[in-house]
């Protein structure tokens, strides 16, 4: 008989079960999340099971990759593909585990993609230097507050980030409490460029851009680092099928239900990737900045709407550019992206 296991993986355990073809449990267990515990839990029915669900939370990756090292067949469960009967009276760890061994069972699953364990490494690292300079813009941004609020007057983000920015500070305000306040931003501000510069110069000489994603450099608004960052988060971009796939997994595509032509409501907004969907509004920003085109097409959008929503619009229009010059290993097209 076909067995089917699911794991319902929390911070500190993880309830086990393992069901037959006719939904029966076989059995079940709460377990300390101990990778040799839950491997000799399950090695009793392992020449039976057909496969091991685990959630794709927070801290899969040491389950996920220890069940795979110890020759268990394994599916990463998609969270926000699994929806539940929301009138279910009767709910728990013990029912969430059966339930992803019950998809499986049917063939019906929603499966996460487990990203290569080799390139996992440089991608976290990546992602690092996507907190640190969020970091970096939120010290800034308080610094150009301040100076305003203070003066009335600003310093660009190039000119707070450049060398001489301690030697101007001094001379623009009048406070001392003030100044001390911007010289602690500016302090933290300079650390975490030291520390994105360190990151970068090891991903760089850990990773280069693969043959077919070099044509992400001819994107405007997508120069190395973040053409890496693309690289790294997508993978195979084959497992996309469409360009919308994959411009919904970067977050770029509205999510809503519509019903007779009326909004009805909203799915969830913030299925896909946010390491990706940060990666294309930054070079949305670069490319409005810099390309005449883009920065028209952003006017145009952002006078009918709002800047916030324009940049979206630019983001989207990236994100479908850069699947297909990654599937088709073509360069950019300006004039057909922006047309």
């Amino acid at each position: 008989m076909k067995l089917y296991a699911g794991i319902d993986l929390h911070s500190n355990n993880s309830v086990v079960s393992v069901i037959d073809e006719n939904d029966k449990v076989v059995a079940e267990k709460r377990l300390p999340n101990e990778l040799e515990r839950i491997v000799l839990f399950l090695a009793a029915f392992k020449d039976a099971l057909v496969g091991v669900v685990v959630e794709s939370t927070f801290n899969w990756y040491w389950l996920v990759d220890g069940l795979m090292a110890a020759g268990f067949r394994v599916h990463l469960a998609n969270p926000a593909a699994i929806v539940q009967y929301e009138g279910l009276k009767h709910s728990g760890d013990e029912h969430d585990a059966r339930w992803l061994a019950h998809l499986l069972r049917l063939k019906i699953l929603r499966e996460g993609y487990i990203y290569p364990k080799a390139a996992r490494g440089v991608r976290d690292l990546m992602r690092r230097r996507m907190q640190l300079v969020q970091s970096r813009s939120t010290q800034l941004l308080a610094m150009q507050t301040q100076l305003m609020r203070s003066t009335g007057r600003s310093l660009s983000s190039a000119q707070l980030k450049g060398a001489q920015a301690a030697a101007l500070l001094p001379g623009l305000v009048e406070d001392a409490n003030v100044a001390s306040a911007l010289q602690a931003n500016l302090a933290v501000a300079q650390a975490l460029s030291a520390e994105i510069e360190r990151l970068e110069r090891e991903i760089v000489s850990q990773v280069k851009l693969a043959a077919q994603f070099e044509p992400l450099l001819s994107v405007p608004g997508i120069g190395k680092i973040l053409g890496l960052c693309i690289m790294l988060e997508t993978g195979e971009i084959a497992r996309f099928a469409k360009v919308g796939n994959f411009a919904s997994y970067a977050r770029c595509v509205d999510s809503e239900r519509v019903s007779n032509g009326k909004k009805k409501g909203e799915g969830n907004a913030k299925c896909g990737n946010r390491y990706l969907a940060w990666a294309f509004v930054e070079a949305a920003h670069f490319a409005v900045r810099y390309n005449g085109r883009i920065q028209r097409f952003y006017e145009r959008k952002a006078a009918k709407t709002n800047q916030m929503v324009a940049i979206k619009a630019v983001a989207h229009k990236l994100a479908r550019a850069a699947y297909h010059v990654m599937r088709t290993c073509e360069p950019f097209e300006e004039e057909r992206a922006f047309a």
